[in-house]
């Protein structure tokens, strides 16, 4: 079985991103689940957009990335960046 780790991101009402960072096994559904309320309480009344992902084989690898993720600001801002220069 393959897991993600993967971080979405939005606009809030002063137009800054923010972002949430999650793992799953099934990406697609988990992205729907947040984009209609169903995911996370954080992520709930938001739409959001996929930034990025990564693959792992084991489900313990991808919680100790999520966990070093959600920890690491500037990978994230770089992450955020990236996506407002495709933007």
């Amino acid at each position: 079985m393959k897991f993600y780790v993967y971080l979405i991101c939005t606009k809030n009402n002063n137009n800054r991103l923010i972002s949430y960072v999650g793992y799953t096994n099934d990406l697609k559904k988990r992205i729907y689940l947040h984009n209609n309320s169903k995911g996370a309480k954080f992520t709930k009344g938001k739409k959001w957009r996929l930034l990025f992902k990564k693959e792992f084989s084991l489900k313990k690898e991808a919680m100790k990335y999520e966990y070093k993720l959600k920890k690491d600001k500037l990978t994230r801002s770089k992450i955020k960046k990236k996506y407002l220069v495709n933007e």
